[in-house]
């Protein structure tokens, strides 16, 4: 199995691109697929796969998903104690473990983070799947 947050990403900066690629590896452009797509470029924040789904068959969203960031067209990440987040893009996050708020960030925001990670415990850090928890300005001022 492989694990979907090593995969390489796959640059696609909108959904042509995208279904071309889909194309490009052998994979049908199924209406279901196509759909999930459309969603994701449509509203490029970080959605749930039920957000993404709009009334449609969840387990069909959830397997095209799982199949689209196989590919690495699609990455998830879990902020705080919610669902998971599908999201075309490639941030890194920080979130608020008093109020839930959440923020994409550019990585190169963090690279000063990383080194510091790094220096003192020899690891290379990432913050895709799991964010950076702490509390915002306003949590931490009313804690």
């Amino acid at each position: 199995m492989t694990l979907a947050h090593h995969v390489p990403r796959l640059h696609a900066p909108d959904l042509e691109a995208a279904l071309e690629l889909l194309r490009q590896k052998g994979l049908r452009v199924s209406a279901s697929r196509r759909l999930v797509l459309e969603a994701l470029y449509a509203d490029r924040r970080p959605r749930t796969a039920e957000q993404l789904a709009n009334g449609t068959d969840v387990a069909s969203v959830y397997r095209n998903l799982d199949t689209l960031e196989e590919l690495g067209l699609v990455r998830h990440v879990h902020l705080g104690h919610g669902p998971g987040l599908y999201s075309i893009d490639e941030y890194e996050f920080v979130s608020c473990d008093g109020c839930g708020a959440y923020e994409a960030i550019e990585p190169q925001r963090l690279d000063e983070a990383r080194a510091a990670i790094h220096r003192a415990l020899g690891y290379h850090a990432r913050f895709t799947h799991f964010p950076i928890v702490g509390l915002c300005e306003y949590c931490h001022a009313h804690s």
